[in-house]
């Protein structure tokens, strides 16, 4: 099928290329350059884009609103404040602020903002308590009209990482507060961003046009335009069109760009593709802790590891858009490049753990039994997701290879979220949150109800391992956070509960005339910003 896919845009391509050589233009991006605009292709609308809460599209909130620091790769930068100070015994952090600042809609940025900001936030506690750092904020005070200091209830090194993230601590326009608060709506969208809001109609398209007055000076591409259509074949006809001149991954699902399809694009001299480092890890998660389940046992989870074989998956199923990946991190992300078992695709090996904690083969039958049980398990992957079916399938086939049977279960995400929240499960798909979340985010889940407690709370190091991961949050020594989290990722890689598949990162298509693409240290957004044409 996808061959025929790629015939077919082919065609396209030659069609296209041929009425752009009669007509003197160049198909599909030689009207974006003339309008300095870009058009880019987006799977869902960008919903209700309060900074404050989580309905809303990431990369266009990404565009309206700031935070005080920025993650970059070389670390935590200035953004809205353009330096701070930590107290000696790490529990309140004072910002200093960027002067001359205004919100779009002409309000200015100053102390009493933020302060007002952070606290709208902190009164929908419940609905945050994801960030830590929401539970550690005691007090935001405006100690003048350009500084403002935190006050936490004990260190917490997470704090300028947690604070850069595209939400919630970042800023809207006080008048934009719907009766001084923000958790029950808001009446607009104005943040002090590089972009501003100016035209949305719901489940077809949202225009951001330039912000005049940012105070990093106005972008160079005067328009953004979200438009809503369906992945796949409908994007790509759209793309050579020109209806649409971009495309990025991430704001539409890991799987949603057919490679061969971009190949054709790129061939025709039109588009260029442009993909980041690795942003996070694709993976299996075990559940170590129902009682009923093979996958409650070390050996049946390291012999499912070693059963995997990523190189086939990394090139055959993502046709070498991801890279195998034999760690929970990528050696890129902050404190994770530690000397970890190497654990590759060895199906001897994995039938040589089986064969040592009891798990036989009787019979000539095909799947092994242990007192009488067999060792089946059942995978949950997202339905909508065609890698992870993929996936499932050809995992389901070398698993059998070694007597471990597979039952493959589609199910919509938030069944799946579900399932990972109350245990409900033995395997399932899932990824770590991201490269500018991580590791804290992902590790901080270890040892939540809602996330992955039920993957953790099995294994024989449990308690431990939990021990240092509150240690770690609140160490502000870096070695002493080097080796701690060492000791982390040591103890769920020995465990074998969080198997990795692929490193997954974002990918563009973008016009070839488009200069300046750049990647953030988060999969959900861009720097539009810094992007222009020639």
């Amino acid at each position: 099928m996808k061959r025929k896919w790629f015939i077919l845009l082919a065609s396209v391509v030659a069609a296209s290329a041929l009425l752009a050589a009669c007509s003197g233009g160049s198909a599909g991006s030689g009207n974006a350059s003339a309008s300095k605009g870009i058009t880019y292709a987006t799977a869902k609308d960008i919903n209700d884009m309060n900074p404050h809460l989580y309905t809303g599209s990431m990369p266009a909130q990404g565009m309206l609103y700031e935070s005080l620091v920025e993650n970059t790769v070389d670390g935590i930068k200035p953004l809205l404040a353009e330096s701070w100070d930590i107290s000696e015994d790490g529990k309140v952090y004072t910002f200093h602020l960027r002067e001359g600042v205004t919100f779009h809609d002409g309000e200015p940025f100053n102390a009493e903002a933020v302060k007002k900001n952070i606290e709208a936030v902190q009164r929908n506690g419940q609905k945050h308590a994801w960030i830590k750092l929401s539970t550690k904020i005691q007090s935001v005070n405006a100690v003048d009209e350009h500084t403002v200091e935190l006050v936490l209830s004990e260190p917490y090194y997470p704090t300028l990482l947690e604070l850069s993230m595209t939400r919630p601590y970042v800023f809207l326009s006080p008048k934009d507060f719907s009766n001084g608060d923000t958790k029950d709506g808001v009446n607009g969208y104005h943040g002090t961003g590089p972009y501003r809001l100016t035209e949305h109609e719901a489940e077809q398209y949202a225009v951001f046009e330039a912000n005049e007055n940012y105070w990093g000076g106005a972008p160079s591409v005067n328009k953004i335009t979200a438009k809503v259509l369906p992945a796949g074949e409908t994007t790509f006809l759209a793309l050579r069109k020109g209806e649409v001149n971009f495309v990025f991954t991430d704001d539409r699902g890991t799987d949603s760009l057919d490679v061969e399809a971009m190949d054709g694009l790129v061939a025709s001299g039109d588009y260029r593709l442009v993909r980041s480092d690795p942003m996070n890890t694709k993976m299996i998660v075990a559940n170590s802790s129902k009682p009923d389940s093979p996958a409650k046992e070390t050996a049946v989870r390291e012999a499912l590891w070693h059963a995997i074989d990523r190189e086939t998956i990394a090139k055959r199923i993502f046709n070498g858009t991801e890279t195998a990946a034999y760690t929970l991190f990528a050696s890129n992300v902050n404190y994770a490049n530690v000397e970890l078992t190497e654990r590759g695709f060895d199906p001897e090996r994995a039938a040589s753990l089986l064969d040592e904690s009891g798990w036989t083969l009787d019979g000539g039958g095909e799947v092994r039994t242990k007192n009488g049980a067999p060792l089946a398990m059942k995978l949950y992957y997202d339905i909508h997701s065609s890698s992870q079916k993929t996936q499932a399938e050809f995992i389901q086939s070398t698993a059998k290879s070694i007597g471990m049977q597979l039952e493959l279960i589609g199910e919509e995400s938030s069944s799946i979220a579900n399932r990972r929240t109350t245990g409900d499960y033995d395997l399932l798909f899932n990824q770590t949150w991201g490269l500018a979340y991580d590791p804290q985010s992902t590790i901080a889940a270890f040892t939540s109800e809602a996330s992955y407690l039920h993957t953790t709370s099995g294994i024989a190091q449990a308690e431990e391992l939990y021990g240092a991961i509150e240690d770690v949050m609140v160490s502000t020594d870096e070695e002493v956070r080097k080796s701690l989290y060492a000791k982390i990722l040591t103890i769920v890689h020995d465990e074998a509960v969080f198997i990795p598949l692929t490193n997954g990162n974002m990918t563009i298509v973008a016009p070839k005339e488009l200069q300046g693409i750049a990647f953030k240290q988060t999969q959900f957004e861009l720097p539009f910003e810094k992007m222009k044409f020639e």
